[in-house]
């Protein structure tokens, strides 16, 4: 039906530039479109999604779930996710965790804030772990730390190389010291892996921040990140509020990092699979062509 109010009279100039408007921008289904909120264009969400979801005007990489990386990178039908049933519980009775845990499940679909497996990416069995943002902002708690500790532990085990996806806001604050303490258990079980020769690859996203930062993202053999993803340990609003200064452009930002070499590279969405299918490939080869052993 058409909207009669559109056709009266304008009261005056604005009201007619508005009107006109909204007759050549009419409203476009959110669940058809979505806004880049780096060049501000609308792209149709079945562009995106054959895009990677990266914006196709300016490269924009869009936040997306673990699942949707898992599906991006491991060969289909291959993967085996493993502990889905590990799940956190408020051990420390803090306030309206339990909520903040139902919640999270809800929003995101995933019952914790990774999600850890094996598969084959062309055909290279490899271990994986993809961090979820939905789920507590991927914050890093007892059984987060828990599930990537298994990980390292059944690739060596099985003499499987990892390649692990962090996105996180940092350590559990509703778990406390309990949270704290996956920093040096994941650090350790990078350290037995790493110590038997095998790879382990991690791809930073944005953002990484806090006690994973600290911890076993920037553990990899080879460390990678997305273009623009925020890596850090303490954000850059804390550290302008701590020392009252301006940071610089960028500062924090993957390209920053890059430059001052705390990373090896920046690899946009549509090449991931290509660059990690080939470094695996280096790695299957500088050991002598060795299979990475079986699922």
């Amino acid at each position: 039906m058409l909207n009669k109010g559109l056709f009266k009279k304008p009261k005056n100039e604005l009201e007619a530039q508005h009107r006109t408007s909204r007759l050549n921008d009419p409203a476009i289904p959110s669940e058809l479109c979505r806004s880049c909120p780096s060049c501000k264009q609308l792209s149709f969400t079945s562009d995106l999604e054959n895009n990677f979801h990266v914006c196709p005007k300016c490269g924009y990489h869009f936040r997306i779930n673990a699942r949707q990386r898992l599906n991006m990178i491991v060969d289909s039908d291959t993967f085996q996710e493993l502990h889905s049933e590990l799940v956190s519980t408020n051990r420390l009775a803090f306030p309206g965790y339990d909520e903040k845990l139902e919640q999270a499940a809800l929003l995101s679909h995933e019952s914790e804030g990774v999600i850890i497996g094996v598969g084959e990416l062309d055909h290279h069995k490899t271990a994986f772990f993809v961090m979820e943002a939905a789920f507590m902002m991927g914050s890093m708690g007892q059984v987060v730390g828990e599930k990537v500790t298994l990980l390292f532990e059944y690739a060596l085990k099985h003499q499987l190389p990892v390649i692990g996806y962090t996105v996180s806001g940092g350590a559990r604050m509703q778990e406390g010291m309990l949270a704290l303490m996956q920093m040096a258990k994941t650090s350790g079980a990078v350290k037995r892996h790493s110590d038997a020769g095998l790879l382990y690859i991690v791809m930073l996203t944005d953002p990484t921040t806090g006690g994973v930062t600290a911890s076993f993202a920037m553990e990899g053999d080879i460390i990678l990140a997305e273009p623009e993803a925020l890596i850090a340990f303490a954000g850059p609003r804390v550290i302008e509020q701590t020392i009252r200064q301006r940071l610089p452009k960028g500062f924090q930002r993957a390209e920053f990092l890059l430059e001052k070499g705390f990373i090896d590279g920046i690899t946009p969405r549509k090449i991931q699979k290509e660059t990690l299918n080939r470094l695996l490939t280096l790695h299957s080869i500088s050991k002598g062509g060795e299979d990475n052993g079986s699922l």
